[in-house]
């Protein structure tokens, strides 16, 4: 029996030596193979890894402001974590320092106490140290990505600040495109996104997609080297960091556009708005802003870009009807009387006139909105020729894409007519802003010429291009048409835009006159089509003009669908309100730089030992500063007492909010000194003329 057992035992033995002399043969054969046979082959293999080139991503270019503020860069973010298992953490060390980083924490990030923070760490910590089907060398600190400040300020933490063997503390950088400016103009700064087959970050809208070739750069090259233990890369191509954009955007023209659309929105319950600032001599936009109404906010917010796109202008196509018919001497004389009416038959179709008379002379036309008058005008030319409206226009550049910088920019749509009733019809129509599609922008920069003698500037926002803060090229003032109109022609509009606002019968009378700036410009209304193709009861509300009248300076235009009032008194009030803020701030050569003063005051706020946010009518306001300046000690001014009429009490508020109080209420402001509001010329509450001056004085 006991030979029998010791007979199977050598037999079973003998089969598991065989099999394990088996696998080694195998072992050893797939090793002469792999460093005899084959050697070749794996020794091009690893050459061709090591030797192989891999790309280096630029670093992205800024869009600045005109002045060379930020409005868009790229920052860096950290996501910082522990590995619990570095063999260097004693507990001896971390059992030290817990409590005073526990105290770092919590005065950090005010979500946990010093003694939850503490809590937190240490069983975090056993939990995973005792996890041994799971290693977890990825434990997350914070919940959110830090910027590079704080993170500087974590890494000194107790505990922290020791070296990276000691601690397990390391980071995971990712590179964020910002805008400091937050929603401000973010529709036309626009945005930017990986790409789907490159995984390289390109701009998706804006600006960002309109000059990305630019503001990417040139991508590096590096190779793989081996080194004793371990494989790096040595950059081979350096990379090119992408242009620095210098905008023609003022970051102060855009604060206050964008505010009174917000307003007047608000005012209105409109369902979006676009308004559009330039300057007139050289075509720079220095303000567009774009806001529609966000159910999921219960607010407006930055929507799609209406300033380029194409809607039916209503009467602020009128003015351009008025050039062409200058320019082809069928108007001469501005102030002989044409045959009007207040009806019309043309072609078997009636045009009424709710504005006409039995005659009115051409500047009557544009001063009261006359529908006769224009089409009377433009069929004396074109009845004949019906497509020949479109060709002046084409022939004085107005169709020509602008190229301006703004991602989906469109140009002027005109339907192209034959001889036909329909077609002799849709003229008539044309002439008052129907049957056509124009973008905002595009009637801004015909009123634009106007306003500069007939030089037809071309819009753009783009102002400079700059490496390493060094410029590169400058972009010069560029023009579609030199001469759109004569010089004479173009004063004879200058008139006639001037009654629309200031003439006894002008559409824009109540509403866009001012004593302080004289303002010229053009209402327009139009309805929208329905979805059965008939047009509707909800109207776009547009005025479109410049100021100051005598020597222009700016062109502006304001459109709003729904809102519920006339053009003048909603589109036409947030010019007539831009260009009252203007002249209060100095921008019409009125009154001291309002913007230098207030670079005055951020330096003093931003030296001072210990922060003091001045008193806000919103409570957001303070809460935002405090979170985006990681502020853990501030003192808050008290709101100021309301008044409920006269003179608005701004005693503690800071100049930016006080001058926007007064300036609503129809006060012009001037103020010395630094800081917050300490005196005011004019008693809270008491009675007040409109355009009457209020002197502040502030204190740091």
């Amino acid at each position: 029996m006991k030979q029998t057992n010791k007979k199977y035992i050598l037999t079973r033995y003998s089969l598991v030596v065989g099999l394990m002399l088996l696998f080694s043969g195998f072992i050893v054969w797939d090793m002469i193979k792999t460093s005899v046979i084959y050697s070749d082959d794996w020794n091009r293999k690893a050459d061709s890894i090591l030797t192989s080139e891999v790309p280096i991503e630029p670093e992205r270019g800024k869009l600045l402001a005109d002045n060379g503020t930020v409005l868009a860069a790229n920052l860096q973010y950290y996501t910082l974590r522990i590995d619990w298992f570095t063999a260097g953490i004693k507990d001896s060390v971390l059992m030290k320092n817990i409590d005073p980083l526990a105290d770092s924490l919590a005065a950090f990030d005010k979500s946990r106490t010093a003694a939850q923070w503490r809590e937190k760490l240490l069983t975090d910590r056993q939990r995973i140290l005792d996890n041994t089907k799971r290693r977890n060398r990825a434990y997350r600190v914070f919940g959110r990505m830090l910027s590079h400040s704080e993170y500087e300020r974590v890494k000194k933490f107790p505990f922290f600040n020791l070296s990276k063997n000691k601690n397990g503390l390391y980071y995971e950088r990712e590179s964020k495109r910002c805008k400091p400016y937050g929603s401000m103009a973010s529709r036309s700064i626009g945005s930017v996104g990986k790409d789907s087959t490159s995984s390289t970050l390109h701009g998706r809208s804006g600006l960002e997609m309109a000059l990305d070739t630019l503001l990417y750069g040139k991508p590096g090259t590096a190779k793989r080297i081996q080194l004793t233990n371990s494989i790096v890369k040595a950059e081979s191509v350096p990379a090119v960091k992408g242009y620095d954009i210098t905008t023609t955007i003022s970051v102060a023209l855009q604060d206050i556009v964008e505010t009174e659309l917000y307003n007047m929105l608000h005012e209105t319950d409109a369902r979006w708005g676009t308004a559009v600032l330039m300057e007139v001599a050289t075509g720079e936009i220095k303000a567009i802003s774009n806001l529609e109404w966000k159910e999921n906010l219960g607010d407006y917010g930055e929507g799609r870009n209406n300033a380029v796109l194409g809607y039916e202008p209503g009467s602020v196509m009128k003015p351009i009807s008025m050039m062409v018919a200058l320019e082809e001497g069928v108007v001469d004389n501005i102030d002989a009387p044409i045959q009007t009416g207040t009806s019309w038959m043309y072609e078997g179709r009636p045009i009424t006139d709710p504005h006409g008379g039995a005659q009115l002379t051409p500047r009557q036309i544009i001063e009261t909105s006359s529908n006769i008058g224009m089409s009377k005008i433009t069929v004396k030319r074109f009845g004949s020729n019906p497509d020949g409206f479109r060709q002046r226009l084409e022939k004085m550049g107005f169709f020509e894409p602008f190229h301006s910088g703004i991602g989906g920019e469109r140009t002027p749509y005109f339907p192209k007519l034959g001889n036909a009733r329909a077609d002799r019809v849709a003229l008539t129509r044309m002439a008052f802003g129907y049957s056509t599609l124009i973008p905002p922008l595009s009637t801004l920069a015909m009123y634009n010429a106007i306003a500069n003698d007939g030089k037809y500037v071309r819009p753009h926002l783009v102002k400079k291009l700059s490496r390493e803060g060094q410029p590169d090229s400058i972009i010069p003032i560029d023009y579609i048409r030199r001469q759109v109109c004569s010089p004479q022609n173009a004063q004879k509009l200058r008139i006639m835009l001037r009654d629309v606002v200031w003439g006894s019968r002008g559409t824009a009378r109540k509403w866009v006159q001012d004593d302080k700036v004289e303002i010229a410009g053009k209402t327009g209304t139009a309805y929208t089509i329905s979805p059965d193709g008939h047009y509707g009861t909800q109207k776009r509300l547009a005025f479109c003009g410049f100021f100051p009248y005598d020597k222009p300076k700016y062109s502006c235009v304001v459109l709003m669908l729904g809102a519920n009032r006339g053009a003048g008194a909603s589109s036409g009030m947030v010019m007539r309100n831009v260009a009252r803020k203007m002249y209060a701030r100095g921008f019409l050569g009125s009154a001291p730089d309002y913007q230098a003063q207030a670079e005055k005051n951020d330096a003093a706020v931003q030296g001072a030992a210990q922060a003091t946010l001045y008193a806000s009518a919103s409570k957001r306001v303070t809460s935002n500063v405090k979170k985006g300046l990681s502020l853990t000690k501030a003192t808050v001014f008290r709101q100021p007492q309301p008044v409920e009429k006269g003179v608005p009490n701004v005693r503690g508020l800071g100049v930016r909010e006080a001058i926007s109080r007064l300036e609503n209420a129809g006060l012009c402001v001037r103020f010395s000194g630094t800081g917050y509001v300490v005196e005011q010329s004019l008693a809270a509450g008491a009675a007040f003329t409109r355009g009457q001056v209020i002197n502040l004085r502030l204190i740091h």
